[in-house]
């Protein structure tokens, strides 16, 4: 597996990571102190490398270390944290995944 550089880039409200040139990315909204992560998006000549993960759990490491919750918006993010039973304690009131 590749592992990736992940960083955040608040101007664009996304994190992200740099592939062959190709961009991995997820990303968000704030509403308060709640982070919706909106979309996540890794090139189709990438995918099933694990990538979107690293890019996505980066985010999520982000919220807990900034204290934020989090609102998973986007289907891959709501079935990873799905998956990652550790990440559901950073769920914002009446999410559900």
């Amino acid at each position: 597996m590749i592992r990736l550089e992940v960083r955040h880039n608040p101007d664009a409200r996304r994190f992200e990571a740099f592939v062959d040139g190709a961009l991995c990315r997820a990303d968000y909204r704030m509403a308060g102190n709640v982070m919706h992560i909106v979309h996540s998006e890794v090139p189709y000549a990438l995918e099933g490398r694990g990538l979107a993960g690293q890019v996505v759990q980066a985010a999520l490491d982000f919220a807990r270390s900034s204290g934020l919750k989090v609102a998973p918006r986007c289907g891959y993010v709501r079935a990873y944290m799905r998956r990652h039973k550790e990440t559901h304690d950073l769920l914002a009131e009446g999410e559900a995944v």
